[in-house]
């Protein structure tokens, strides 16, 4: 599988810039604006139109029941990998380098739909090196960002990289609140515009340090003005409830905006989540304690939400149990922005269009998942699964739906008769990924090596 990174494609000339935009601007009906919403350490069981009893998330659930829901999507274990492959639609075998760095090299769905005349934007928490330019290399002109070349507070008195400039906030602001209301003045300024638009919303809530939010009766407005780097700590239990409901209210005020620039038919909105739930947090789920499983490869670590709506495109109340993986957003976005991929540019995902418009498919048989956070290529956990089944590289096999903590290896004392088939199916599929792997680890390694850390901090 041929695979070339590459930057996007600048145009000098400036009659063909006005030809560009032209033909750019005579495509624009037929393309949906794009707001691509990613929670930080929120596994399935946090939503209420998934079950929970222990949060209310009504403006999501809304996204739900006016659209479609994936009940079997899976992300990679934690943030960095994740967010690699999201923007990538790469599995982490062929491009990740180590945590808290996007290789330079790369091309994301921003540079991609930039390229193909969308207005970008991207706010919230970055984790991906680069500096002042790497969001702008990545495809995205504007961008308001936490952990882009420091970690400040993100919560009460944050600080954010806004535009190529540090800034502070010391008036008793809230994080969330800083940022998504850079994004509803983006949505603002781009709405009456010929150019469709795409926001790219990476959340920093509900992540750890759960401290109070202004809706909670112990807001501290005071709270971490005098700090230069965010405290640690505030893992304790007592704020998740309202951490998940603050990140409810932020989808619900980015929703709101788009209503009231009339353009919310004209608009998909996705909603997923980067990994399953921190460790600290528990709760119950479906009849059993879901304890936050960040981290993990079992499916708590990695099971998160997916949601699509697109008022009038989309069906209301659709729920899937196809199988869905990160890798698929960016050949999805590419689908409905009338992108061009570049020659040598190879994803590892599908395109959900044809889930979301209701066209006849082919749904995926099996996803795949390579992942150490480090990038240690020889530590690397790698296994394949359908929706129920799931085979290790170790060769350890496990019915997911049946023991969700993987105690129990069907493999031990041979394939069960009726479970031959799937094990045969899965095993090719994943002896070709790791005979890729083979290929591509000596040149992930030759990258680690060449690229330094940046100093923006671990999660």
């Amino acid at each position: 599988m041929k695979y070339l990174g590459r930057k996007p494609m600048k145009l000098r000339n400036p009659l063909l810039i006005l030809l560009a935009a032209l033909s750019l601007a005579s495509h624009a009906a037929d393309r949906p604006n794009i707001i691509l919403i990613m929670a930080d350490d929120m596994g399935y069981e946090n939503l209420s139109c998934h079950g929970s009893k222990l949060n209310s998330t009504p403006n999501i659930d809304k996204l739900a029941a006016g659209g479609m829901r994936f009940d079997n999507a899976h992300s990679q274990p934690i943030c960095t990998p994740s967010r690699i492959q999201i923007m990538t639609g790469i599995y982490n075998t062929r491009n990740y380098v180590r945590f808290g760095l996007l290789d330079p090299k790369e091309t994301t769905f921003g540079n991609l739909l930039r390229d193909a005349g969308y207005e970008t934007c991207v706010a919230g928490k970055w984790q991906l090196g680069g500096g002042y330019e790497g969001p702008v290399n990545f495809g995205f002109d504007r961008y308001c960002l936490w952990q882009l070349n420091r970690k400040p507070s993100r919560y009460p008195n944050p600080g954010f990289e806004i535009d190529g400039k540090q800034v502070d906030y010391k008036n008793g602001e809230f994080g969330p609140d800083i940022v998504t209301d850079y994004i509803c003045d983006f949505i603002g300024e781009k709405a009456k515009g010929e150019r469709p638009f795409l926001v790219y919303y990476p959340m920093m809530l509900p992540h750890w340090p759960f401290v109070p939010t202004p809706d909670s009766p112990d807001w501290d407005p005071e709270m971490w003005k005098d700090a230069k780097n965010e405290p640690g700590g505030y893992r304790d239990q007592k704020y998740w409830k309202g951490f998940v409901e603050y990140t409810d209210k932020m989808v619900g005020k980015v929703v709101a905006k788009l209503d009231e620039e009339g353009i919310r038919e004209n608009t998909l909105v996705i909603f997923t989540c980067d990994n399953g739930t921190y460790t600290g947090i528990s709760q119950e789920f479906r009849k059993r304690t879901v304890q936050g499983a960040k981290g993990s490869t079992i499916d708590d670590g990695t099971h998160v939400p997916f949601i699509a709506n697109w008022p009038g495109k989309i069906a209301e109340g659709k729920v899937s149990d196809e199988l869905v993986d990160f890798s698929d957003v960016l050949p999805t976005l590419i689908d409905l922005g009338k992108a061009t991929v570049p020659g040598g540019l190879s994803t590892d995902g599908h395109s959900l269009a044809p889930a979301f418009l209701g066209t006849p498919h082919i749904p995926r048989p099996a996803v795949y998942c390579w992942y150490e956070r480090d990038g240690i290529r020889n530590k690397a956990s790698e296994h394949t699964r359908t929706n129920r089944y799931k085979l290790y590289a170790t060769g350890k096999f496990f019915d997911t739906q049946e023991d969700p903590l993987q105690k129990t290896d069907l493999a031990a004392a041979g394939i069960p008769e009726e479970l031959a088939g799937i094990h045969a199916s899965l095993k090719a599929a994943l002896d070709l990924r790791i005979a890729e792997t083979d290929i591509f680890d000596p040149i992930q390694s030759a990258r680690a090596k060449a690229l330094k850390p940046d100093g923006a901090g671990k999660e």
